[in-house]
């Protein structure tokens, strides 16, 4: 088998490559010639992303009051940017866009997901983890992911999104927790009995500091990806040791503030240690950043710190104070010393990481790749513009000033060159016509504090930036197919032969040869090709795809998922890339042999129900049998699937059923919530569509079903929302049952 060096052997991932894009002259203050790339092998990359960390809060960018030495060293030994943005002022889409390259206009993740958004990357989403890991990387995220759902298996895990190593906290709430029960390993909660109970035994910040430098020592010998996320300085202010500050006439919050601080900079530069205690110094890039602007949560008090410099606004500001964060890049041989005022967002980091390991990237990106500029080129790729969006309902005091008592108004902002728009909507509507928006207009070089508001002197220039929000805007925004994927059936019947088709997407801009895919299955099935499976050229853009024909062994286990995995593998111009695309398979459960209530039976797949199907973490994981009981119209029926809209339940019928009969309808559970619940029930039959329902409303009472299933192996029953209001929408399938004889 071929090594990770030997995979990577030949790569042209030089530094002094031209980036594409609008040009301009960055300011480069005190170059200093680099040295020459070790051997050409590609780079180490670290990414170290803080929590809450504000623009003002270390020594290289004007903080007087927190010791930070390792990080000011840092930005002296390499390049310290000025104006450097995080993609959102609060951390779930500021962190989904610095993995996607996508601004918050474009990206999946567009608000926390406590004030209900949309709180999961997605299979169309791709990593900076992805990437590297086509070119033979070893990648790992450890410390805070902060996506949901909190589970393995599913397209929001960090394995999912092309993290091969996660150690830390999934869920965004709680990866609050200084002294958390438990953290993930990869797929799996791994306890800490000794924060049992509450107690504050073992500081996690501690044991992720500990678990980067193991992994930065396993894998010295080969090109590695980490991405570093430490939980500080976000609140509560907890950390083991305040002693540095204990002569300070501080409130306990702002000594634990400070600490917290001082222990982010101590973390990095014990990794800096680590790299120079292995030799990785001159095969290494580190970043250096943050998420978004200071915090004032648990009583903290950012203005004692000046934590935003000369910015105005803090975390959930769209002004300056609450997007722009200290950025250092740090590499020596590889990174110039000095400082650049080149407007630099967090969606550039994964183009630059993949031009620096020599890795194809999407093409429909937001991030510009800024690897000439660390290399010291006078030329770097430059933004015609700069955008923001903020929807949060969680409001602090100081915020909420900063914004004029606007703080949970929908807003956006906008940079072009030094002049910056920031705009406010009354109604959390983002539709609403540009006429009722509240629009700020400032020039940055001149008021970098944002102090005074230009719009009413100069409207045009307010108006074209305002059109460039609103072009910035896409929802959805469609992406460009990149990378492996694969499709399989919904279920896979021993002995009985069925079709993968799997494709490989060059979604970059530049040519790929002898690409070709394999399909890796279970020991004991066969495997065979029905397509060709390689092309001698990809276009930009192009896609290869083939299909297989594939029997699963005939003693194959039942009710067992099993996973197939479409390889897709091709040269590009900086090396050889490989894609994997992996996906499940169900054996399914044996088909009934007597007339049976859906209940009673095992399903094949449950998206979103509740009672015998629970799949959601608020409900629990039970197996079968029946939730609580089910009334329309004051009737109660003891046997029935509760479920929400959508949602989509299948069982495995084996072509054994004659008939399937239920009632559907929402049910007087949800009624006495509200009357505005419409759904609209489907059953599907092997997949082709038995029967749709009227509209279900409470008022208009249940459906009677009556359908003849002979034949039919899977029985799908499906619930959609009718009327955009799914609050409401519990809809349940009451005697659900199918006729064998």
């Amino acid at each position: 088998m071929s090594s990770r060096r030997t995979f990577l052997a030949g790569s042209t991932a030089a530094l002094g490559l031209a980036a594409g894009g609008v040009h301009a002259a960055p300011s480069v203050t005190a170059p200093q010639p680099a040295a020459a790339v070790s051997g050409g092998r590609p780079p180490n990359l670290v990414v170290v992303l803080a929590d809450d960390l504000g623009y003002g809060e270390l020594g290289a960018y004007g903080q007087k009051l927190i010791s930070t030495p390792r990080l000011d060293r840092l930005a002296a030994e390499g390049l310290r940017f000025t104006d450097a943005y995080s993609t959102a002022a609060v951390c779930a889409p500021s962190r989904g866009s610095l993995l996607t390259g996508l601004h918050t206009g474009h990206a999946t993740v567009r608000a926390n997901p406590s004030s209900g958004g949309q709180g999961s990357l997605t299979a169309t989403d791709t990593t900076f983890a992805q990437v590297l890991g086509a070119r033979g990387y070893r990648t790992a995220v450890i410390g805070k992911w902060g996506f949901g759902p909190e589970a393995a298996g599913q397209e929001s895990h960090p394995a999912a999104r092309g993290f091969e190593e996660f150690y830390g906290y999934i869920d965004h709430g709680h990866a609050h927790q200084y002294y958390p029960e438990y953290l993930w390993r990869n797929g799996a909660k791994e306890a800490i009995p000794a924060n049992a109970g509450g107690a504050k035994a073992v500081y996690a910040p501690d044991l992720l500091e500990r678990r980067a430098l193991e992994f930065i020592g396993e894998n010295a010998g080969q090109p590695f990806l980490l991405l570093l996320t430490p939980n500080v300085p976000h609140a509560p202010s907890d950390v083991p040791d305040t002693s540095a500050y204990a002569g300070r006439s501080w409130t306990v919050a702002d000594k634990g503030h400070a600490a917290q601080v001082s222990y982010f900079d101590a973390l990095v530069g014990k990794v800096v240690d680590r790299l120079r205690g292995l030799g990785l110094e001159q095969d290494t890039v580190l970043l250096v950043t943050s998420d978004n602007g200071p915090h004032e949560e648990g009583g903290v008090n950012p203005d004692l710190f000046d934590a935003n410099g000369p910015l105005r606004g803090y975390k959930r500001n769209l002004y300056e104070g609450g997007v722009r964060v200290p950025l250092i890049a740090w590499g020596p041989g590889r990174v110039r010393q000095g400082t650049s005022d080149r407007p630099t967002p967090l969606t550039d980091v994964l183009p630059t990481l993949a031009e620096l390991g020599g890795a194809p990237a999407p093409t429909d990106v937001d991030g510009l790749s800024a690897a000439p500029l660390l290399a010291g080129s006078p030329d770097s790729a430059r933004h015609g513009h700069l955008y923001w969006f903020r929807d949060e309902l969680g409001v602090t005091g100081r915020a909420n000033a900063q914004d004029a008592k606007r703080g949970t108004w929908l807003a956006e902002a906008l940079r072009r060159d030094n002049w910056k728009a920031v705009r406010f909507a009354p109604e959390r509507d983002h539709a609403l016509p540009d006429a009722k928006w509240q629009v700020e207009l400032y020039d940055l070089a001149a008021d970098p504090g944002e102090s005074r508001d230009l719009a009413g002197t100069y409207p045009a220039r307010a108006a074209e930036l305002v059109a460039l929000m609103r072009s910035s805007w896409k929802d959805p925004y469609p992406r460009v197919p990149f990378g492996a994927r694969v499709a399989l059936p919904a279920l896979a019947v021993p002995g009985e032969a069925f079709a993968v088709t799997a494709t490989l997407d060059n979604g970059s801009s530049r040519p790929w040869t002898s690409a070709a895919l394999a399909l890796r299955a279970p020991a004991g099935w066969t495997v065979t090709p029905a397509s060709p499976t390689g092309a001698e050229q990809l276009a930009a853009g192009g896609r290869l795809t083939v299909s297989w024909q594939v029997t699963p062994s005939a003693n194959a286990a039942p009710a067992t998922a099993w996973a197939l995995t479409a390889e897709g593998s091709a040269a590009a111009p900086g090396g050889p890339v490989r894609y994997a695309a992996t996906g499940t398979v169900p054996t399914p459960p044996p088909a009934p042999t007597r007339d049976s209530y859906l209940s009673d039976l095992a399903w094949i797949s449950a998206t979103n129900g509740w009672g015998p199907v629970e799949r959601d973490a608020s409900n629990g994981r039970n197996g079968a049998g029946d939730g609580p009981p089910i009334s329309f119209g004051g009737t109660t029926y003891p046997k029935g699937l509760g479920v929400h809209a959508p949602s989509d339940i299948a069982y495995h019928l084996g072509g054994a059923a004659v008939r399937f009969a239920s009632l559907v309808g929402i049910d007087d559970f949800s009624a006495k919530q509200s009357t505005a619940g419409a759904t609209r029930a489907k059953v599907y039959g092997d997949g082709r569509l038995l029967l749709t329902t009227p509209v279900l409303t409470a008022a208009g009472g249940p459906v009677a079903v009556d359908l003849d299933v002979r034949g039919v192996r899977v029985l799908r029953l499906v619930v959609e929302d009718a009327n955009d209001r799914t609050s409401f929408d519990h809809t349940s399938w009451a005697l659900a049952r199918v006729t064998v004889s």
